[in-house]
């Protein structure tokens, strides 16, 4: 498909367009560092956001599988853009920094000045790092701190923190091992022994095309603003690429995506159902200059609190940011509880969840498995899994976190209706006629219980329960 070709689409499939290009809608990405390089960076100022961040695009990828790809360098972290910290593929980093460094170093002239912090300070400190990571060691941010003090370089009131920071964006050090819930610092070229050398020119045209392929349709204001380069500079390199994209215009402004995720509007593009719970800080979300199109500007705020920079966990449903989430519970009676902007509104009409079992259960299982969270089938025998994953992967049945229903929508073949009817009997499922959800009574807060009135005489009144045992 030519870049030539102009289409109009509405704000809702613009969003659910954008959850393809990211790997959030159909088959994700087939590994950890594939999904990290697809992406080409992804915002990791919180750790353990990112981790699921990650996950989440990759089917039946683990906690241990993203920490993994940190342990062995396949995915790497550092300061590649906007101050702020990113996951790479470990040949991406060196020559995006080249790009992105001296404007980065420029706006942080002035708070250095304020640290008193000079060159020769930054040569110093790098001698003492490389000292203490040489052969291959590893130092934690402290250990780095009292070997920068011992050598006479004040590190408190973020002095060392910025010491670091130039190491890092000088390509002297680099996140390495993880020590816990953070990372040691290595030498950079130690860690990373082999980096690609692209010139400014064709780095930023390259940077370009990977943005708009992994975050479009997107427009040139939006990468400008995610990878700090210019707008001059990123409109001369769109030419050099446009043939790669197909345009998209959307309120007469232009946007940009891959023809393999445009080619999804020829038979209508999918997710309409799709709910995710996503992590704070989640590209979806941040990366772009403009977030209107999948978060309205009325509830902004919900999301970034007073315009802060901390950006809230978030509920989407069908391509839209529709409320937050947090975690309720710990251990296997974890599960997501979502916050809706409108409580009116349910997530979405037979809604397949799609959220993060590893960090729900604190443990290295799955970060996405096929489409179910894991709390919908907790109480339910291991024998019925299959079942209930079959009919919540159809879309038949879906489960709605905020309410701790498994909703029910149209008849079960009859085939399955015994089983159906078996758990409504034995009280660990209960009819709602009103809505015709089938709750699962164990997990619901008894204060729930009461205002929805779900009770075992209701579904026996009601007669829902009348199959074979």
């Amino acid at each position: 498909m030519a870049a030539a070709v102009k289409i109009r689409v509405s704000t809702k499939v613009m969003g659910r367009l954008r959850l393809a290009s990211q790997g959030l809608l159909g088959p994700g990405f087939d590994g950890v560092p594939e999904a990290v390089r697809a992406m080409t960076a992804m915002q990791a100022q919180d750790l353990q956001s990112a981790l699921w961040a990650v996950g989440v695009r990759v089917p039946g990828a683990g906690l241990s599988d993203v920490r993994r790809a940190l342990e062995d360098g396949s995915v790497v972290r550092s300061w590649p853009m906007r101050g702020t910290l990113h996951l790479l593929a470990p040949e991406d980093l060196h020559w995006i920094l080249n790009i992105t460094t001296a404007r980065m170093i420029q706006g942080t002239a002035r708070r250095h000045r304020q640290l008193e912090i000079t060159g020769s300070d930054v040569e110093a400190c790098r001698e003492t790092a490389l000292g203490l990571v040489d052969g291959g060691r590893a130092a934690t941010r402290e250990e780095l701190f009292t070997a920068f003090e011992a050598a006479g370089q004040a590190t408190k009131a973020q002095r060392g923190v910025h010491l670091l920071w130039m190491l890092c964006q000088s390509a002297s050090l680099v996140h390495g091992p993880l020590n816990g819930n953070q990372q040691k610092f290595v030498a950079f070229d130690r860690w990373i022994p082999s980096s690609r050398d692209v010139g400014r020119e064709e780095g930023i045209a390259e940077l370009l095309l990977r943005y708009l392929r992994s975050h479009g349709p997107a427009t040139l204001r939006d990468f400008a603003w995610w990878s700090s380069i210019p707008l001059t500079e990123v409109r001369r390199a769109l030419p050099a690429v446009s043939g790669e994209l197909v345009e998209l215009d959307h309120d007469g402004t232009q946007y940009w995506l891959s023809p393999e995720v445009a080619a999804l509007l020829d038979d209508g593009v999918p997710g309409q159902r799709t709910v995710l719970a996503l992590p704070g800080f989640d590209e979806f979300v941040l990366g772009y200059t403009d977030r209107s199109i999948v978060l309205a500007p009325e509830h902004a705020q919900k999301i970034v609190p007073g315009g802060n920079g901390v950006f809230r966990k978030a509920i989407v449903a069908g391509g839209e940011v529709t409320g937050t989430w947090a975690r309720q519970g710990s251990g296997r009676t974890a599960a997501v509880v979502p916050v809706p902007f409108d409580d009116t509104k349910p997530l979405g009409p037979a809604a397949p969840w799609r959220g993060s079992g590893a960090q729900l259960k604190g443990t290295s299982g799955s970060l996405r498995p096929d489409g179910l969270q894991p709390a919908a089938i907790a109480t339910l025998p291991q024998v019925w899994s299959p079942f209930w994953r079959r009919f919540l992967r159809s879309g038949r049945l879906f489960w709605h976190a905020s309410s701790g229903l498994v909703a029910f929508f149209g008849t079960l073949p009859q085939v399955w209706s015994p089983f159906l009817a078996r758990f409504l009997r034995s009280g660990r499922l209960f009819w709602h006629a009103s809505s015709s959800p089938v709750a699962k009574g164990e997990t619901l807060p008894a204060t729930c219980k009461e205002a929805f009135g779900w009770k075992r005489q209701d579904v026996r009144k009601r007669g829902v329960g009348s199959g074979r045992r």
